[in-house]
Order: structure tokens, then C-alpha cells, then sequence
């Protein structure tokens, strides 16, 4: 049976919110996928509700892109508790994590959810940028780390 990083990590000694390199990909012709693990919330602690998470997705996906190079996707993890971002190249957890505050920064000053509507997205009636802001705001109060095992 295959390993899944994700499964391997231990949960109850993470300490969120924080950013982490969750796997590193390289292929034969130099090409290298890294994944990261954003993790807003405590891992059994708490979890987004759908909408929250819904309209994060859209935020994310479009700031990310405009903060970092080489972003492939972010998708939300089915706990509920963070994102998983795939990007090309390598990059630093730290550079992430400036960029991940930086986005949720812009969160919380947005005004407008891109693509919601039944011609761009599959479920446009279910967001709530009020909820993807207050976990933001939350997440920026206790401070983004690239340790995840931070004391």
C-alpha cells in the first residue's frame, strides 16, 4: 500500500497556523513539484466551515498566484483545516509563509469574491466571505511560522 505523506504526519504535535513542505517531486528532466501544507487551523481542534473554505479557495488560488512563481494549484484539505498549495520549482518556507500573510492580508481587505457565478464556478452559492475573513484575521492574530512544530 502507498505512503501518504499527509498520513505519516503525527497531528497532535503540529501547532497551527503554519506553512510546511509536505513532499518534493523531481523527475528525470530536472522538473521539481514541491507541495505545501498551509495549515490555518488546529488539526482536530477546528475546521472551516464549507463556505469559509469555498471562499478561501477563490482567494487564495488568484493572490497566491500574484505573490509566488510557478503556482500549479491550492486546494483544500478534506479536514478542513488548511490548503495544500503545488508549486514548480523549489521555494523557502519562509518566503512562503510571507507570501501566505501577505494573502491573507489581502483577504481581509477584499470586497469582492472573483468567480462566483454558475458560469465560473460548481457551487457559487456557497461562500462566505465574511467566514473567510474571520479566519484569516484569526490566523494572522496568532502569527503564520514555517515550523510547524514551534514551541
Amino acid at each position: 500500500m502507498a505512503k501518504v505523506e499527509s498520513f505519516q504526519l503525527d497531528h497532535t504535535k503540529v501547532k497551527a497556523p503554519y506553512v510546511r513542505i509536505a513532499g518534493t517531486e523531481r523527475d528525470g528532466k530536472g522538473s521539481t513539484i514541491q507541495k505545501y501544507d498551509l495549515r490555518l487551523l488546529q488539526p482536530n481542534q477546528d475546521a472551516l466551515p464549507t463556505a469559509a473554505v469555498h471562499t478561501l479557495e477563490h482567494l487564495l488560488a488568484t493572490y497566491l498566484r500574484d505573490e509566488l512563481p510557478g503556482v500549479i494549484d491550492v486546494s483544500p484539505m478534506g479536514c478542513r483545516t488548511g490548503f495544500y498549495l503545488i508549486l514548480w520549482d523549489e521555494h523557502r518556507p519562509a518566503d512562503v509563509a510571507t507570501a501566505f500573510t501577505r494573502v491573507l492580508q489581502q483577504v481581509l481587505e477584499t470586497e469582492e469574491v472573483p468567480a462566483v457565478s454558475a458560469l465560473e464556478c460548481g457551487n457559487y452559492r456557497d461562500h462566505s466571505l465574511f467566514s473567510a475573513k474571520e479566519y484569516a484575521r484569526q490566523a494572522l492574530a496568532a502569527g503564520i511560522s514555517d515550523d510547524p512544530f514551534r514551541r
